[in-house]
């Protein structure tokens, strides 16, 4: 079987099916060691192994690879090309196997769209799953007008939903300066000729304060974004950042950046100054607990894994059932959080320090380059 007559599965495809709840068969023949830096994690019928392919070929069997040969095998490698030969193996052997088009690569470029439950001035709240990477961004709508949170560097997915929900762009938000993977947010703004906002204090780099290089309208505490008939209230909830912000929507949404998930808080070591940044988000957390209700939906822009779903697949939870299973939200005293934090924060990714500077306009990175930097799952969370 010629590489060009290999039956294929999208990373779209395989995404949906992971989503609807299918049974899939994915068998990952790259190196062990990239496997390891990053694998597809993504839903809860997933069957996953992995094996290199050099391996595989000098099996005597397919025993040890466990697979079921009464239900289909997705094959994925790096970039889709080995996968095809280890794809037309397994179909010699009798399985009904496909090849993943563009590989890992590909999918880190998946998202998902998540409509959410409407607010009274919001017709549409999206969620957007990036699943490769377990990041979070949004698209708000008001009376046509969209407001864009977190957005990832992939703009054709945003404008593709746009266009969908028939809304314009009216501004693009950082909740905070990002380490984990390359902001969309300033190319959004100069593409829709949009207002860009980001909080003061994270528009200088952290390590030396040299000013970033980019045109963005600063927000503060109290602060409103206004589009169509909605109001974005800004709440500045430092701690993972010096300019984490939370914006409230309706007083019933908080989309909270990394300042808080589901199961975690935001990891403040990423700067550079963990102990400091702790007591600031230690601070940020006592606030909301004094100030939030119980109902507010929390709309955080990553997760960790498949137990911070909701039964709807998105990643949200209320407030107070936040606070009842979220480990760092239930400490009550400041040094044993600050103990907590310290025990449980590993070593920042090498690449964060990097692509910190980079949103800042601070280092330029070829988008060749862009797909190794951002490579592998969030590790924003303190663990």
């Amino acid at each position: 079987m010629s590489s060009a007559s290999v039956p294929q599965i999208s990373p779209e495809q395989l995404a949906q099916s992971l989503e609807r709840g299918d049974r899939v068969q994915l068998l990952d023949i790259r190196a062990a060691e990239r496997v390891a830096q990053g694998a597809v994690r993504f839903g809860s019928t997933l069957d996953f192994r992995a094996l290199p392919a050099s391996q595989m070929y000098e099996l005597r069997d397919l025993e040890p690879l466990r697979l079921d040969p009464r239900h289909p095998v997705a094959v994925i490698c790096g970039h889709g090309n080995s996968s095809k030969r280890a794809t037309s193996f397994l179909r010699a052997k009798g399985f009904e196997a496909y090849s993943m088009t563009g590989g890992m690569a590909a999918w880190e470029t998946v998202y998902l769209p998540r409509f959410l439950t409407p607010t009274p001035s919001l017709q549409h709240v999206v969620q957007l799953d990036r699943v490769g990477k377990g990041a979070l961004s949004y698209v708000l709508v008001s009376e046509g007008d969209a407001v864009v949170v977190d957005p990832g560097r992939h703009l054709e997915r945003y404008d593709a939903l746009l266009q969908q929900l028939g809304a314009a762009p009216a501004a693009v938000v950082d909740t905070h300066m990002h380490a984990d993977y390359l902001s969309g947010a300033r190319a959004a703004a100069a593409r829709w000729q949009v207002p860009y906002f980001l909080h003061l204090d994270d528009a200088r780099s952290p390590y030396d304060g040299t000013e970033g290089r980019f045109a963005y309208r600063p927000v503060a505490e109290g602060d409103t974004i206004a589009f169509g008939r909605a109001a974005l209230r800004v709440e500045h909830v430092p701690g993972h950042t010096l300019g984490s912000i939370a914006l409230i929507a309706d007083e019933s949404l908080a989309l909270t950046g990394d300042f808080l998930f589901v199961h975690s808080v935001g990891r403040p070591d990423l700067g550079g100054k963990r102990d400091a940044w702790a007591r600031l988000l230690w601070h940020s957390l006592v606030r909301v607990r004094r100030e939030w209700p119980g109902d507010r939906l929390v709309l955080p822009a990553h997760y960790a894994g498949e137990p911070e779903r909701r039964a709807d697949r998105s990643v949200a939870v209320r407030f107070d059932v936040l606070t009842a299973l979220n480990p760092a939200a239930a400490v009550t005293q400041e040094p044993l959080f600050l103990d907590w934090v310290a025990g449980n924060t590993p070593a920042p990714p090498e690449s964060y320090r990097m692509i910190k500077l980079a949103n800042l306009g601070l280092l330029d990175v070829a988008e060749t380059d862009a797909e190794a930097l951002e490579f592998g799952p969030n590790q924003c969370a303190v663990q």
